[in-house]
């Protein structure tokens, strides 16, 4: 049996990406602030914080929250599995700080929008800290603003909602495949050569049918 397509990216493809779409983000969001769902959120924030920094100016701080949709963890059912949202790590807005949310712009940063139940979750359940927060700010405060940037959006029927008032930047969209992130192999080297070679064989492709 044919091995399934998968998409495989490389380090090299995301920090491209993610460059591309870093001006689009400053020009029209400007954050104040990340927060990286873990685990595929960490390395695309970590990259993006150094396009948007500023010179002279304090790097935007990368806070995380852990959710889990596929991943099976203790306490989980079969059932649960790639159907409901699992909380494994949250923010304490008691230890903030300068850190909080309240009044800032805050983006949210994930690897893949694939059925954006996980997105779903995120922005609503973080709105409603948020809110809950803000009865206690000082008066005058600047209303929290959300906005979302994802390195691949697939382009298939979703089954969570993004509010219209929360602004989406994708780094690129896709169709409904399989994505090997380089950042999920053990061995970078082999997975970058069949990156390459996957590249190689779709411009053979593309050449031929143009000829």
């Amino acid at each position: 049996m044919a091995e399934p397509y998968k998409l495989r990216v490389t380090y090299n493809d995301v920090h491209q990406m993610i460059g591309k779409t870093a001006q689009k983000i400053r020009e029209e969001f400007n954050p104040d602030i990340m927060v990286a769902i873990g685990g595929g959120g960490f390395f695309p924030a970590r990259v993006l914080r150094t396009f948007l920094k500023t010179p002279g100016h304090k790097n935007i701080p990368i806070q995380a929250i852990g959710l889990s949709l596929y991943e099976e963890l203790p306490e989980t059912t079969v059932e649960q599995i790639g159907q409901e949202v699992i909380r494994t790590q949250w923010l304490d807005f008691s230890t903030l700080g300068e850190k909080s949310l309240i009044g800032k712009r805050v983006l949210i940063v994930d690897e893949v929008d694939d059925t954006r139940k996980t997105l779903s979750y995120a922005v609503r359940e973080l709105q409603k800290d948020v809110a809950a927060q803000a009865e206690h700010a000082p008066a005058g405060t600047p209303p929290t603003e959300f906005a979302i940037f994802v390195v691949h959006n697939k382009l298939k029927p979703k089954l969570g909602e993004i509010p219209s008032n929360v602004a989406y930047y994708p780094g690129d969209e896709i169709e409904d495949v399989w994505v090997d992130y380089p950042w999920e192999q053990t061995d970078i080297v082999e997975h970058t050569r069949r990156a390459e070679e996957d590249r190689q064989k779709a411009a053979e492709v593309t050449h031929s049918q143009s000829s």
